[in-house]
């Protein structure tokens, strides 16, 4: 009982003493023991990396899940190490609705055969976009979340206790230029001397770990190599598969409209960029893959 109520009263005298020296810094009234100009660049880098990481992460988040209620269902999922619910991609909700109602329409009708073809080529997008959102967060955003919850939450807490070591050895050399007699001066000396070798050894721990950041943007560089990977792959599948749709259609489509003369001669009707220009009596009659045709023809008698 006796070494707790020291150690309380040692732990609370060192942080009063912690909370004295940042007042008099804060008023000018004290020195301050200044990093080098390298450890200070580091902490820089660490900061800047840390800074972007988080709104990197952040927009990353938002884009592959829009849904901001997702995302907090996701977030609390992840904490209680449960799998996310698979929810269907809102291409893939369009996609069933274009199934039933061609359905209702009836298959047999140009429209209806249409709406379920383009139905089932939007479940196929639908569920490349899932499989895309998968593997952008397993090769890029859970690695920047490691990074940021493992490694900077480290280096924030040994940088914290670096201050704390900062604080203690600038208290210390106070006391030394303010030690009056022969005793104090010794004890107030190796006491210097004791907070110098703590804040030493911890600036050289904190430095390492600082330096340590050259090797996470490293690893961060290929995480992103294999995102652009991933949505190159998921834009060719996209495009390959709206391709193949846009065949079926071309396919499947009504020929043009057709105009009987003399009932007889069927010719094939299209748009004439001169017809405009022609009088009302004239009409203008092509096909897509013919030269065109214009006759002389009276309105009142049609």
């Amino acid at each position: 009982m006796d070494f707790n109520v020291k150690k309380l009263v040692k732990d609370a005298g060192a942080a009063l003493s912690r909370v004295v020296q940042l007042t008099e810094e804060t008023l000018g009234t004290s020195e301050k023991t200044e990093l080098d100009a390298h450890f200070e660049h580091l902490a820089e880098r660490a900061n800047m990396t840390k800074t972007w990481t988080e709104k990197i992460l952040k927009n990353m988040e938002a884009v592959l899940t829009p849904n901001p209620g997702n995302r907090i269902e996701d977030f609390f999922y992840e904490k209680i190490d449960k799998k996310k619910p698979n929810r269907l991609s809102n291409l893939e909700y369009v996609g069933i609705d274009m199934i039933e109602a061609g359905s209702e329409f009836g298959p047999g009708i140009a429209y209806g055969s249409s709406l379920m073809k383009v139905g089932q080529c939007q479940q196929k997008l639908g569920q490349i976009e899932r499989d895309f959102i998968s593997t952008a967060a397993n090769c890029y955003i859970q690695p920047l979340r490691k990074f940021l919850d493992g490694e900077m939450k480290t280096i924030s807490k040994e940088m914290a206790i670096l201050e704390t070591k900062r604080l203690d050895l600038d208290a210390c050399k106070n006391r030394v230029r303010k030690a009056r007699s022969m005793l104090g001066q010794q004890s107030a000396e190796r006491e210097l001397r004791v907070a110098q070798s703590e804040f030493d050894r911890q600036a050289e721990i904190t430095k390492l770990l600082l330096e340590g950041i050259s090797s996470s943007q490293a690893g961060h560089l290929r995480c992103l190599h294999e995102f652009v990977e991933a949505q190159t792959r998921h834009y060719a599948q996209c495009h390959a598969t709206m391709q193949e749709l846009e065949r079926e259609l071309a396919g499947a489509r009504q020929p043009s409209p057709l105009l009987r003369v003399n009932s007889e001669e069927v010719i094939e009707l299209t748009p004439s960029s001169t017809n405009t220009q022609n009088s009302p009596s004239h009409l203008s009659i092509a096909t897509s893959d013919y030269v065109t045709a214009t006759f002389q023809t009276d309105i009142s008698k049609i």
